[in-house]
């Protein structure tokens, strides 16, 4: 069988139409954000294994503080861009000019609001020494993520999985280096810092042609329209970046070093997790979006009930076996030192069967154009983390945190969820039956595994074909669906 090759470079490389350009950016958003993730992964085991919980809960914080300030650089910038220099190709030098520009000021302002609230924030855990590395991590990595706003409006999404990818590279390797020579947080740190200056100045070189005038095309008229525009892609982006890093920062206040590497510990592997939906959300939302232009309606709801149901029979196995297994998981990926983040791990997972659905509930309500709900639902579950993480992290340590998470997004998913279900119809609860009755056996076999002292590994793989092979025999419909646009289509 002869492989054509130019078939496949024009698939994955040029825009030759709108349903292929759509798949070729999936492909490499795809693509790019789990090798980059899964890349980075093994920089984050090595290093907590070396470093320790002290010294690894030290380096996760700096990280944890700068994505913190680095949510104040953007404000709804980098997708105003997108979208303005999409709507308006003769006006893209000014709107680059313009936007980064502002970029800049944002960025200064978060930089020094870093440094000036640092002495609050950090009682229980001294990053000083590491302060000044971490604001120029702060400043390089959202000028080098700046970028991709150019290569989603050209929609070269491969561009941008490439860069990022590199960028992780350098990142990792500098870091592996660095840890062997001299294992200490504070080289890490730079380490880190390093490799995302180098990733910034390959991003600006590759997109040196696209940046050609930046700074000289600054249009003032445009500040104040701009800065109108992206006040609700601003609301959106700070909360849910206020979410996610909120719980490292209030644990650094009231807690220990150690304890912030416990909860990473257990915090990074359902991250990890976290991406599966978004890449299943990514893939689903143009066919949805193309649904809803058209108002087909009946259609619309087999999507959104078929959607919901697939991720919810990913979650379920994984949450429950997970939980069973949550302790030799934590002592494989991380050591013995790290067993005291289990029950964080094992709460945490349960987040999985709320943000699961839940970004595909988001990406479904995008499509209806109706995105302003987030700015309720984000703001009720970011007041509830916040306030649940000061009363429960002083008493209950990290663990609480998981709790006050735990909370937070079922609020946020109950407020999502009901206001999805006010633009259309649908239900979910009659489709898992089978999935119900698959985790409840695979989470028998699996607790049986544990007890009978089975590997880890060998435990999961069993668990999971036994899940499987119950759904095939039981027929779910789920597997019939091997693409939602099967399903639909006719």
């Amino acid at each position: 069988m002869k492989v054509n090759f130019g078939k496949i470079k024009s698939l994955l490389f040029e825009n030759t139409s709108l349903k292929q350009t759509i798949l070729k950016n999936t492909f490499w958003l795809t693509a790019g954000t789990m090798a980059s993730r899964l890349i980075r992964a093994v920089l984050i085991i090595y290093a907590a294994r070396v470093l320790g919980t002290e010294g690894y809960g030290i380096v996760s914080y700096a990280l944890s503080l700068a994505a913190f300030f680095g949510i104040l650089t953007d404000i709804g910038l980098s997708p105003l861009l997108t979208r303005e220099t999409i709507k308006n190709p003769d006006r893209v030098s000014a709107y680059l000019s313009t936007t980064f520009f502002l970029k800049l000021v944002f960025t200064t302002l978060a930089t020094i609001l870093m440094i000036a609230v640092y002495p609050l924030i950090s009682r229980a855990v001294d990053i000083g020494p590491l302060l000044p590395i971490i604001v120029l991590l702060l400043i390089f990595d959202n000028l080098r993520t700046f970028g991709f706003s150019i290569t989603r409006a050209q929609s070269k999404m491969e561009w941008e999985a490439g860069l990022s990818i590199a960028t992780d590279v350098f990142i990792t390797v500098l870091g592996i280096i660095t840890l062997l020579v001299a294992p200490h947080p504070k080289e890490l740190a730079a380490a880190y810092t390093a490799g995302t200056i180098l990733g910034f100045c390959l991003v600006f070189f590759i997109l040196r042609k696209q940046f050609a005038g930046i700074l000289t095309s600054f249009d003032k008229k445009l500040v104040k329209p701009i800065i109108t525009k992206a006040w609700p892609f601003a609301i959106i982006g700070l909360l849910g970046g206020f979410m996610i890093n909120i719980d490292t920062v209030i644990i650094g206040i009231f807690r220990s070093a150690g304890e912030i590497g416990l909860y990473a510990a257990a915090q990074r592997p359902v991250q990890l997790l976290y991406l599966l939906p978004s890449l299943f959300a990514a893939s689903v939302f143009p066919i949805f979006s193309k649904l809803v232009h058209e108002n087909r309606h009946e259609a619309a709801r087999k999507v959104i009930e078929t959607s919901i149901t697939a991720v919810i029979a990913v979650a379920l196995p994984i949450t429950i076996g997970g939980i069973i297994a949550g302790q030799p998981l934590i002592n494989l990926i991380f050591g013995p030192e790290y067993l005291d983040a289990t029950l964080t791990f094992q709460l945490l997972l349960i987040t999985t069967l709320l943000v699961f659905p839940g970004t595909v509930i988001g990406n479904l309500i995008f499509a209806y154009d109706k995105q302003r709900i987030f700015i309720l639902s984000t703001s009720v579950g970011a007041l509830v983390n916040t306030g649940l993480d000061l009363i429960f992290i002083p008493i209950y340590g990290i663990a609480g945190s998981a709790v006050a998470t735990i909370i937070a997004q079922i609020l946020v998913n109950i407020i999502n969820w009901i206001y999805l279900k006010k633009i259309q119809s649908f239900s979910i609860w009659p489709h898992l039956s089978r999935t119900i009755l698959a985790t409840a056996l695979m989470g028998g076999a699996t607790y049986l595994f544990l007890i009978l002292g089975l590997n880890v590994i060998l435990n999961v793989a069993i668990s999971g074909l036994i899940f499987a092979g119950v759904l095939y025999a039981t027929k779910e419909p789920i597997l019939g669906h091997l693409g939602i646009r099967r399903s639909i289509v006719g």
